[in-house]
């Protein structure tokens, strides 16, 4: 029975991450906030975010609240192939760092669509796009949304996007909150097995594995046309509907 799994919630900064505070009759596990984003709830259990998040925007912990950082996430996200072929933004990274951490059967996203347009581009107001940034690992951000959701599905684990905007540049089904309970209303991608095998091949053939998490320092040794590659092989691991 889904009512009876582990589901563990991730809240990001997108504008509709606020959406979040209605949620009181829903139960979660864990509620893991990105960044900034622990402030839209108050009983967020853990606060994950990168060594560079300003130390005076961190919130405090307690035994029922913790904060968690690269010392952490490094080891996790190495665990399920490094930050090359996962993606290096927060996002993906605290759903590795959560796969990892709780093993959960389902995780679920919220605020965490990618996708920045008007004025408003975070619950706070304007802000930087991370997921946007000039580099390699995020050229194609569904590609690794795709990638962690296969991984989970490895894991046993089923990876649902709560939010209600249109666009997304997530992979994960989009799920009413409300359905959560109801086993029947849940949707989740299935995957061919055979692709995901093809894709943790190339990754190990190609090699892009940096232990220490600071890839960035080594970006000019990575070929844009393999993570390409790599990146057609995850997307390629969902399977259609027909």
């Amino acid at each position: 029975m889904i009512g009876k799994t582990k589901k563990i919630l991730i809240i990001g900064s997108a504008p509709d991450s606020v959406n979040a505070t209605k949620w009181k009759n829903i139960s979660f596990d864990n509620i893991v906030a990105i960044n900034n984003a622990w402030k839209v709830r108050k009983d967020w259990t853990n606060c994950i975010y990168p060594e560079d998040f300003p130390e005076h925007k961190r919130p405090k912990s307690s035994k029922t609240q913790t904060l968690h950082s690269s010392e952490e996430y490094v080891k996790a996200q190495n665990h399920f192939g490094g930050f090359v072929y996962a993606g290096g933004t927060m996002a993906f990274t605290a759903g590795y760092w959560v796969l990892y951490k709780f093993k959960p059967q389902i995780i679920c996203y919220t605020g965490c669509d990618m996708v920045y347009t008007g004025e408003k581009t975070h619950f706070y107001g304007k802000g930087k796009a991370d997921p946007l940034r000039k580099d390699k690992t995020l050229n194609n951000l569904l590609a690794k949304s795709a990638r962690l959701e296969a991984i989970a599905f490895l894991n046993k684990c089923k990876i649902l996007n709560l939010s209600n905007i249109l666009e997304s540049n997530l992979t994960f089904p989009k799920v009413n909150v409300n359905d959560l309970d109801n086993a029947v209303k849940i949707h989740s991608n299935k995957f061919k097995e055979e692709k995901i095998n093809l894709a943790l091949q190339k990754e190990k053939k190609t090699g892009y594995f940096i232990p220490d998490g600071k890839y960035w320092k080594q970006m000019d040794k990575f070929d844009q046309r393999e993570i390409k590659l790599i990146d057609e092989l995850w997307l390629s691991s969902i399977k259609k509907e027909i």
